[in-house]
């Protein structure tokens, strides 16, 4: 069983996705390629922004869009102890440091209620982050982040092709920022990410940024870097794209299966009112975590914990001064979350197999017919 079937997906879309690599193959232009302008055009109109813009990852994404917004020594920007190292990393990156807010403790995203709070002179965005595939109260965020008169970055990493109130990730706040890292929703063959907004201004110092810091070749305006999206990763993307909708339908059918089985014999993911989740991560919190993983895997299931440590433990933030028991709700869920198999090509036997090995790890049998006994 696979714990996000990659090779499947291959198969599915192979014809497609060898032709367009063809193409790439036949015309040379490996950087910058005519599918670059081609897979923007196709992604701003989906998020439903005006700009959309390719680049090497997820991480650079985020980078990208703090140095546009000219964030840098002495300054502060609020994210989430609870996600991975990017979100925070970045911030350091660019010379600012970074302060933590608690997550909530249904969603694990961040909890608005607290944000206000966190906010000094010092601070010049927010960074949210929309984890395991499904968003924050952006309404609530960006009317905090308007009163401050601050700017808004989504790291909607996992949660592309989600939507709030009819609103695409990536399309709610000044700048949207995903990942195409394999793994995750629409994923390439390698490294890739995508920025998105609608004001031009961000959109022309993000792509010169992107690009060593100018837009035309010999001619630099701003500090940059080599951010590029590969030619080959945007031919793969626009063979996927096309099937997106479907998988997202799928995510969300598997996703509400499983919880519809476990929701008796473990807490599962809770989708906030006006969301769709798509399940970059099926995460449910146990106890006794690490023996559960293990009962599973010797099972035959595979399963992953993101995350087993909050960021303020991580040794490079030693200096930013937190504790443990700054942050309980994160805390807790870093020692309860796993994650189980979830992709849009899991059958309903493996599904079936996931949550009767689940159910009898928790102590529970179940019949054939799914009956908890």
């Amino acid at each position: 069983m696979e714990f996000i079937d990659l090779k499947e997906q291959y198969h599915r879309y192979k014809t497609e996705t060898d032709d367009r690599i063809q193409r790439v193959l036949a015309h040379g232009h490996y950087i910058m390629g005519p599918e670059i302008a081609e897979l923007e055009q196709a992604l701003a109109a989906y998020v439903g922004v005006k700009h959309a813009i390719t680049v090497s990852s997820g991480t650079d994404s985020l980078e990208i869009a703090l140095r546009a917004l000219g964030i840098g020594p002495g300054d502060e920007v609020i994210t989430v102890p609870f996600t991975w190292i990017s979100s925070a990393e970045v911030i350091g990156l660019v010379g600012a440091r970074p302060v933590f807010v608690d997550v909530d403790a249904t969603t694990y995203n961040i909890n608005v209620d607290l944000i206000e709070s966190a906010i000094t002179p010092q601070t010049k965005a927010l960074l949210p982050v929309s984890l395991f595939g499904q968003m924050p109260d952006y309404d609530r965020i960006n009317a905090i982040a308007a009163k401050h008169g601050i700017p808004v970055i989504e790291d909607g990493a996992q949660s592309f092709g989600a939507t709030q109130r009819g609103r695409r990730s990536c399309g709610v706040t000044a700048i949207g920022s995903t990942s195409f890292f394999p793994a995750k929703p629409l994923g390439c063959y390698g490294d890739g990410g995508a920025l998105f907004t609608n004001d031009d201004g961000l959109a022309e110092k993000m792509k010169a940024i992107r690009t060593h810091g100018g837009v035309k070749r010999h001619h630099h305006t701003l500090l940059g870097m080599n951010g590029r999206f590969d030619t080959l990763q945007a031919a793969i993307l626009l063979a996927k794209l096309p099937h997106f909708e479907w998988e997202v339908k799928e995510r969300g059918r598997i996703g509400a299966r499983y919880s519809a089985s476990l929701k008796e014999g473990c807490a599962v993911p809770v989708v906030a009112p006006a969301n769709t989740h798509v399940y970059a991560q099926y995460t449910i919190r146990v106890a006794d975590r690490d023996k559960i993983g293990e009962q599973l895997k010797a099972a035959g299931v595979p399963t992953a914990v993101y995350y087993p440590k909050c960021l303020h433990e991580q040794p490079i933030f030693g200096s930013l001064g937190y504790k443990w028991g700054d942050f309980p709700e994160s805390e807790k869920a870093s020692r309860e979350v796993l994650s189980l198999p979830m992709h849009p090509f899991l059958s309903e036997a493996d599904q079936d197999k996931v949550i009767a090995t689940l159910h009898q790890a928790l102590g529970k049998t179940v019949r054939p017919e799914g009956v908890l006994v």
